[in-house]
């Protein structure tokens, strides 16, 4: 082989390489291969961005359920005001009842301008259904409403929505093995009181009837009421006769 054909295979098999490493390289990127996160996201405009979206329910839940559940979400504003999270609705179900770190109500959840709140877990506010209709392991149609406020908290614009498909997952009872652990509601366990035993009432003292004899007290003569009988068989107002 020719000294120019050496140069020209050379030159051949060096563009095929540059091409196959470009389009590897391009291959990689979230774009070309339409990576998406595991769990939902939403953003509102350029400053709001929801990501990480889960229906939590209780554990040891499975298939379809109805019942208490919670809300696990990130929302992130890099915008210059307040913005509140108004309400959480998921399906045709009811609105989430907030609540902060302590338990207590509360009527919206802030995220700071510049900031993030996580809602759901220990130390962080609570967004909780009564009751949601849900199936684990699927998706649920979960609807955020929030309001940017000023700085003296009255509304700036309209309130904006948004609706992702949350992801629905039971609480875990293995501590350490799954993420969910202890972001599911806690249920109660239902206590049915034992029925109580008759209690025996107390008895009272027997009012004597018509023709009972009543005991004399200390140091008085009992008298026979009408129609009552002596001890000794006499009748009343007749006077024993001596033998």
């Amino acid at each position: 082989m020719s000294r120019s054909l050496r140069r020209g295979s050379i030159a051949a098999i060096a563009a095929i390489a540059i091409a196959s490493l470009s389009s590897c390289a391009a291959g990689n990127t979230p774009d070309t291969l339409q990576i998406k996160p595991d769990n939902a996201a939403a953003t509102i405009g350029t400053s709001l961005r929801l990501n990480n979206i889960v229906i939590v329910t209780p554990v040891k839940s499975a298939g379809d359920y109805t019942g208490p559940a919670n809300v696990v979400v990130n929302i992130s504003n890099t915008g210059s005001n307040t913005v509140q999270l108004k309400s959480v609705t998921v399906g045709n179900g009811g609105t989430a009842a907030f609540t902060d770190a302590a338990g207590a109500p509360l009527a919206s959840v802030p995220v700071p301008a510049g900031g993030a709140v996580a809602i759901g877990g220990q130390g962080n506010p609570a967004a909780t259904f009564a009751s949601a209709s849900v199936k684990i392991g699927g998706f649920a149609k979960t609807t955020f409403t929030l309001q940017e406020v000023d700085k003296d908290n009255n509304a700036v614009g309209a309130p904006q929505t948004v609706t992702a498909d949350a992801g629905v997952s039971s609480d875990s009872d293995v501590k350490n093995k799954d993420i969910y652990n202890g972001y599911g509601p806690t249920v109660a366990p239902s206590t049915t009181a034992p029925a109580k035993a008759a209690s025996p009432s107390a008895s009272a003292p027997a009012t004597p009837g018509a023709g009972a004899t009543t005991p004399a007290a200390p140091g008085t003569t009992a008298t026979p009421g009408t129609g009552a009988t002596t001890v000794a068989g006499t009748p009343v107002g007749t006077t024993p006769t001596a033998h």
